[in-house]
């Protein structure tokens, strides 16, 4: 018997598998399976099915993939005419060995969601552990919110959903969602990754109300943000995505072939660090440090658009790679060839992002000097401390409010730490605006050095 969960950085995606006696499960997995192959392979056992708790809107699954790989079935939730797999109703049992799986209906996050409920059979037909998809989450709840027009009725399905299906299996029971701390389907996820039904529901800021209605107007109260590229992925995990095989490996291009791709319309995708960029970029470049890219490509590029990396490291390549087809992307052309500095020895120009110190950036305050410091971090981080004089603009939404920012004042761009902020400066060039500086450290930098923050 054996039970391992796997966590998709970027995305704070957690998948799952299971098995006992030559079987094994899958739970949401992602579209690069290679992993559950190799955990399979490791345990010994056949993977025979597939669950997914939901349509995903942030990821490609990778239930196709899987499944061509081992033969495996796929189920998931009745209430949308998936192209592949089959459906499933509650109360529907899967044994593997002395694992059983049953399945809840849970909808609210969306319609067709279920719960898998996990009892181990060699001691008890009792719940052991729940996987929730995005219904319940550690420290939070699924987001609610995709299905406007029904706001109180898909809030009021969640409530149901949590109170009357989920908790009552018990407070032992051991709670596994599809996402941790970071994901855009909520917000107050805590950073650990383990937790118990019992726990939650003393402690869960999210299930601290009085009654249904309390629960309902919370949740149509959020704020959330839908990138653009969810709509694809929710037609993708309808139909089922195409078939990968294998990573879309990138041609190494010379400095002139890279600038003839992009004189072609290639886009230069630039995933070096934050102070890497900001000492030389190549002009017209999109800068999206790896760690971020997951998160933000989504939002600033077409998914028909050809990409040309530009790394700080060829083992980056690879991570990348993950990252962009987990989410649909694999246009994925070239990489430069000896990265900047073979841009640099070519002798083309490159530009750079000036860096400003946070203690600067107070003395400026100080001084009452006229600029734009623009914050591009979400709302609530903005809620619980902003600097003053600040303009708030989520990255996400900078490049359609873009014309809300003066050009002919100095602009620093701001966030948590200075990795979105070079996402905001990068924009900025893009799109003509020549006095854009980044503030690296950003909050965390001007926390230390005592700027003045209002909340």
């Amino acid at each position: 018997m054996f039970f391992e969960k796997i966590r998709s950085e970027g995305l704070s995606q957690l998948s799952y598998i299971l098995g006992d006696e030559g079987r094994a499960a899958v739970i949401d997995p992602r579209r690069d399976c290679d992993i559950y192959r190799q955990i399979a392979d490791r345990e010994g056992c056949r993977i025979t099915h597939i669950f997914e708790t939901h349509r995903n809107e942030d990821f490609v699954v990778g239930s196709c993939e899987l499944m061509e790989q081992t033969g495996a079935e796929v189920y998931h939730g009745a209430a949308l005419p998936f192209k592949y797999g089959n459906p499933v109703t509650e109360g529907e049992r899967f044994n593997f060995g002395n694992f059983s799986v049953q399945i809840l209906k849970t909808p609210g996050h969306t319609d067709e969601s279920i719960s898998l409920v996990l009892s181990d059979m060699e001691f008890s037909e009792q719940p052991l552990a729940i996987f929730t998809g995005d219904a319940l989450f550690i420290g939070d709840v699924g987001r609610t919110d995709f299905y406007p027009e029904r706001a109180k009725e898909v809030a009021g399905l969640l409530y149901d959903s949590i109170f009357d299906k989920i908790l009552p299996l018990g407070d032992h029971v051991l709670l596994y969602p599809a996402h941790g701390a970071g994901s855009v389907c909520g917000s107050g996820m805590a950073s650990r990754e383990f937790s118990s039904l019992g726990y939650e529901r003393c402690f869960n800021p999210a299930l601290q109300v009085k009654d249904r209605s309390e629960f309902i107007h919370n949740k149509i109260s959020e704020i959330h943000y839908y990138p653009p590229y969810f709509r694809e992925m929710e037609k993708l995990n309808l139909a089922g995505p195409h078939l990968l095989g294998k990573l879309p490996w990138p041609k190494p291009f010379s400095a002139d072939e890279f600038a003839a791709a992009m004189a072609e319309g290639m886009l230069a995708l630039d995933i070096r660090s934050p102070e890497a960029i900001s000492g030389a970029s190549i002009t017209d470049s999109l800068a999206i440090p790896l760690e971020m890219l997951t998160a933000y490509v989504g939002w600033f590029v077409p998914h028909e658009q050809k990409i040309g990396l530009i790394v700080q490291n060829f083992a980056d390549i690879k991570p990348a790679l993950r990252s962009l087809v987990r989410i649909g992307y694999e246009n994925l052309v070239a990489y430069l060839d000896e990265g900047l500095h073979g841009w640099e020895i070519s002798g083309r120009r490159y530009e750079r992002i000036p860096s400003l110190f946070a203690g600067d950036l107070k003395q400026w305050q100080e001084d009452g000097k006229e600029f734009t410091l623009l914050d591009v971090r979400k709302q609530d981080e903005v809620e619980r401390g902003q600097l003053t004089g600040s303009t708030h603009i989520y990255l996400g939404e900078l490049p359609k409010k873009i014309d809300e920012i003066p050009p002919e004042r100095p602009i620093v761009t701001f966030c948590g730490s200075g990795m979105r902020a070079i996402i905001a400066s990068s924009l900025l060039k893009r799109r003509g605006f020549e006095q854009v500086e980044t503030c690296l450290g950003s909050m965390k930098a001007c926390q230390a050095v005592g700027c003045p923050i209002k909340s």
